[in-house]
């Protein structure tokens, strides 16, 4: 692979209760464990870090998609909702779980399905996560 773009942050601290900052400063706040398990919450987490950058960059997967397919009206409007759960994965560790709704108001049924599978192919979360998490895909046109 040809790496176009390297991202790079450092977590200090405490871990989950720490600190994260990239190396261009852009990022630089507290992380927390949410209150859910058992943390104060009252900052961002992981989870919360992760969804972002899946809903970002599946969202621009779908609409480099519909580009390359001249279906660039059926995006107009569109959002790509995250959801990150984690929890026990039974074997004393813990795993993650994702669900993207990916909402295409300008789109009819089928071609937003056509989309959201083809975006799912080529986004670099989706690919990364294929195989290791459990990714749902709701579409709704």
């Amino acid at each position: 692979m040809q790496v176009l773009y390297t991202a790079d942050v450092t977590a200090s601290g405490d871990g989950r209760n720490g600190h994260v900052t990239s190396s261009d400063g852009i990022l630089d706040f507290d992380v927390r464990t949410p209150k859910e398990m058992g943390g104060a919450g009252e900052a961002t987490n992981p989870e919360q870090l992760f969804a972002a950058g899946y809903a970002a960059c599946y969202h621009s997967a779908l609409r480099s998609v519909a580009r390359r397919q001249n279906a660039l009206p059926a995006v107009e409007g569109s959002q790509v909702q995250a959801r990150v759960g984690i929890g026990s994965n039974g074997a004393g560790g813990f795993g993650l779980e994702v669900w993207l709704t990916v909402t295409l108001p300008a789109a009819d049924a089928g071609t937003a399905q056509a989309l959201a599978d083809a975006a799912h192919q080529v986004c670099p979360y989706s690919n990364a996560t294929r195989g290791n998490i459990d990714v749902h895909i709701e579409v709704s046109a």
